[in-house]
């Protein structure tokens, strides 16, 4: 799985860091950080938590 983060849309919610702290991170303007951008498998209901739970729909996953 890889995942993104698109600081173009994204208003700061902090969902994605509430679903996988491991994987996202927020800089100090509130925006997105990927941390892992490859996370391992075991990661993989908390990353699709992130990306259903961002209301900008700013984090995806392939």
């Amino acid at each position: 799985m890889h995942v993104t983060g698109d600081r173009g849309v994204c208003v700061g919610a902090g969902q994605c860091v509430l679903a996988a702290p491991e994987v996202f991170d927020q800089d100090d303007n509130g925006l997105v950080v990927v941390l892992q951008d490859e996370p391992r498998e075991d990661r993989r209901e908390a990353v699709e938590e992130a990306v259903e739970s961002c209301p900008s729909r700013a984090v995806h996953v392939r």
